[in-house]
């Protein structure tokens, strides 16, 4: 299936890009980030489980990894924002 993966801020620093289109047989939104982690870096660096990372599936804010992954679907990932 392809997916639309978008990175904002911090993340797309390290990316050196802003959106990408990926072809891939995952099936949910945790196997998705799996798959772009195990290619190495950048992605390595800017999806990693250890950083604090907030996700958004279609433009719904989710934090459930487990989410199903549709055609044409919208995933983005971006930092925590905080605000004063």
């Amino acid at each position: 299936m392809q997916v639309t993966v978008k990175y904002f801020a911090s993340i797309r620093e390290v990316m050196g890009q802003s959106q990408e289109t990926i072809h891939t047989e995952s099936l949910t939104v945790g196997q998705l980030k799996a798959e772009l982690i195990a290619k190495g870096d950048p992605y390595a660096t800017a999806l990693n489980s250890n950083k604090a990372l907030r996700m958004a599936f279609n433009q719904l804010l989710i934090s459930n990894l487990d989410t199903p992954l549709t055609e044409g679907a919208e995933l983005a990932f971006f930092p925590p924002v905080t605000g004063g």
